[in-house]
């Protein structure tokens, strides 16, 4: 399994010939290594509805003909918009062909914004994906701040590789991530969600070398880690 980072939350995975894509805000952000139009895809996960995040979802799933995941206010908006979507929820799991996704609790919001008619529309709760394929799991965290049921991922589930944000302002700043890093119990942790926007400007490094020896990995837009 080959896991790529390409900036702010956006995680690639490929895994049993599938094309999976997490959270693919690419158009309008500056930290991605990422041309929309050249992004080929067959599945979409989506942690929350921020526009930050939904991204570029609906132009991808219909240039590629992908399948999105999200929770179910979120994946009614996105089929309302002609998008072949997968409606789950907090706590459910589903086996696909390409691999297991669970949600997991995020804390944080989850609404879209439509700027044109300066309107947010709610989509759902936010939340967290743990995904299993090759025998090997994955944490995305989504945007949250830390919360103890951490601990409770770490403990029942064996994570191989953990993205958690750093950023801090929107979501828990360094010394969280620490402590989720902690809970999580993940062989390797990847900051993500920083250094975006001049708010939320962070050191991954400092970050990464405050994780137990060994454990911490920075991945720059469009470096990848084989499972």
């Amino acid at each position: 399994m080959k896991v790529s980072f390409h900036g702010h939350s956006v995680v690639n995975i490929e895994t049993k010939g599938t094309r999976i894509i997490i959270d693919p805000f690419i158009s309008g952000n500056g930290s991605t290594d990422l041309v929309a139009e050249n992004v080929k895809v067959d599945v979409i996960l989506l942690t929350h509805g921020h526009n930050d995040h939904v991204g570029d979802t609906v132009s991808l799933a219909k240039a590629n003909d992908a399948l999105v995941v999200a929770s179910f206010e979120l994946a009614t908006y996105l089929g309302w918009q002609g998008v072949n979507v997968h409606p789950m929820h907090i706590g459910g799991a589903h086996h696909f062909d390409f691999g297991t996704v669970k949600y997991t609790q995020a804390f944080h919001g989850s609404s879209y914004t439509e700027e044109e008619n300066q309107r947010i529309v709610y989509t759902g709760m936010p939340g967290g994906i743990l995904f299993s394929a090759e025998e090997k799991t994955i944490y995305h965290a989504g945007d949250t701040a830390l919360f103890s049921d951490m601990k409770l991922i770490g403990e029942r589930n064996n994570i191989d590789l953990a993205f958690l944000p750093i950023g801090d302002n929107f979501t828990m700043g360094p010394e969280d991530a620490l402590l989720a890093a902690e809970w999580v119990k993940a062989k390797k942790v990847v900051p993500m969600h920083y250094n975006t926007f001049p708010v939320i400007e962070q050191d991954p490094e400092l970050f990464a070398n405050a994780v137990k020896p060994g454990k911490g990995i920075v991945l720059k837009a469009g470096e990848s880690i084989e499972l």
